[in-house]
């Protein structure tokens, strides 16, 4: 067996390598989503398409949560096996395989709350779909999958930029300890340990840095909330870790990214470089060891990353991807609107 930091080096290694791309365009990417979204709303019934499909303006198509509430669009629970097939092939034009396994994951852990609670809500088919606008390859729409823990949020703007924020992704619980099938799960594996092999790394100057709080927040600090907004403080810079630990940091961000299909991941993790790894900054709060609560964030003036686990004696994991004037693809239907205007 490889020793464990060698396998986090493997996964390290492994995260990275999507980054390099498949061969595929956006274009490729917003044909594919186009395609799977008009089967999928070509399927339902008159009744399903009003509850599913909304105008693009409509103000649901912000009003995103992942805590288990009752929703706009169309659950599992209520499609045919035909519309489950079309509404899968929707989900998987958006996500990487990984991405794909990771949100089967997250959903198949309602059965295992369910098993603990007996609670009706616990229920892996309540992850509704829902369509905003006019699927096409050349015009302004979006789409989304939402559910207790699990957020997908894509927004198409003409047709060539595609926005996949915000993104949230939670596990509950973390690690698996009910007998069963599932026992021993982790969905969000590598979240925690790369993170927190980053923070190990650090000697005491860089942890001094880094930890910015002793106890970590109950929750993600950008929540639901309609915007986010910057956290401080910022922590260690990434300009000062060294090139290994510069290395871990966009490993881990590359694992946020690539749940996402490779072509849109590889556009933000290009933006990011051509921005300068330099302006990213990692926070850690809370424990060191697992078991204990902590939280972290990698922040750049752009975008915000966070993980949370204290909840149910942190076994309980919340992680969203946000930017700060982008999420929904804001910045980009701003500048669409004033170019038309003009």
């Amino acid at each position: 067996m490889p020793h464990p930091r060698a396998r986090l080096l493997l996964f390290a290694l492994f995260a990275l390598c999507p980054v390099i791309g498949f061969g595929h365009t956006t274009g490729e990417a917003v044909k594919e989503m186009a395609a799977a979204a008009l089967s999928w709303a070509n399927s339902l019934t008159p009744g399903q398409h009003k509850d599913a499909v909304f105008e693009f303006a409509d103000k649901e198509r912000e009003n995103w949560h992942f805590i288990p509430r009752a929703r706009q669009g169309i659950p599992f629970k209520f499609m045919t096996e035909p519309q489950r097939k079309l509404a899968r092939a929707l989900l998987e034009s958006g996500l990487s395989p990984h991405g794909v396994a990771q949100t089967d994951m997250v959903i198949a852990l309602e059965r295992v709350l369910f098993e603990i609670e007996k609670a009706a809500h616990r229920d892996d088919t309540l992850y509704y779909f829902s369509i905003f606008g006019e699927p096409s390859t050349a015009g302004t729409w979006g789409w989304r999958v939402e559910g207790h823990h699990l957020s997908i949020n894509i927004t198409i703007v003409d047709g060539k930029r595609i926005v996949a924020t915000p993104n949230f992704v939670g596990a509950n619980p973390a690690e698996v300890r009910l007998a069963g099938p599932q026992l021993a799960r982790r969905a969000l594996a590598a979240e925690e340990d790369l993170a927190r092999a980053l923070l190990l790394s650090f000697n005491d100057a860089q942890r001094a840095k880094a930890i910015v709080a002793a106890s970590a927040p109950s929750d993600i600090l950008t929540r639901n909330d309609n915007v986010a907004k910057p956290q401080e403080p910022s922590g260690l810079s990434y300009a000062d870790m060294n090139p290994a630990q510069q290395a871990q940091l966009k490993a881990l961000v590359a694992v946020y990214a690539n749940r996402i299909r490779h072509e849109v991941a590889d556009a933000e993790l290009k933006k990011i470089a051509d921005s300068g790894w330099n302006r990213l900054d990692f926070a850690w709060a809370g424990g060191l060891k697992p078991g204990e609560g902590h939280y972290y964030r990698i922040q750049s003036p752009e975008f915000i990353i966070e993980y949370d686990n204290t909840q149910n004696n942190a076994n309980h994991i919340h992680t969203a991807w946000r930017l700060f004037k982008g999420d929904f693809g804001r910045d980009l239907l701003q500048e669409h609107y004033q170019k038309s205007h003009k």
